[in-house]
């Protein structure tokens, strides 16, 4: 069992960066893929990033790719999503997500555990 605390939302202004964490509180960290999740008001919940067990393999959407940077930290069971270059088209609840797989998916269903969220806001 995996619970996940997302921390580091807030508001920033376009081309900024904000750092967002997500701290796991289980024994088998080391045991799940790991990703990142967005939801936008009245927009369904997409796939940003996902950085497999070991952390040495990451897969980014279009959209973010150049921008955000994903890593993981198996001994102190931490995932980080550095964003960079902030747009407001970024907006919308940013969700950490485990799954029992080693390498990541785009597949939302997929995964076993999700965070709370954590609100991330970039204005023009």
């Amino acid at each position: 069992q995996e619970q996940l605390v997302e921390s580091g939302g807030g508001l920033v202004q376009a081309g900024g960066s904000l750092r967002l964490s997500c701290a796991a509180s289980g024994r088998t960290f080391s045991s799940y893929a790991m990703g990142w999740f967005r939801q936008a008001p009245g927009k369904d919940r997409e796939f940003v990033v996902g950085i497999n067990r070991s952390g040495d393999s990451t897969f980014y959407a279009d959209s973010v790719k150049g921008r955000f940077t994903i890593s993981r930290d198996n001994v102190n069971n931490t995932v980080t999503l550095q964003m960079n270059s902030l747009k407001p088209e970024d907006t919308a609840i940013y969700y950490c997500t485990a799954g029992r797989f080693f390498w990541t998916t785009v597949v939302t269903t997929a995964y076993d555990y999700w965070g709370q969220g954590t609100q991330v806001t970039v204005s023009s």
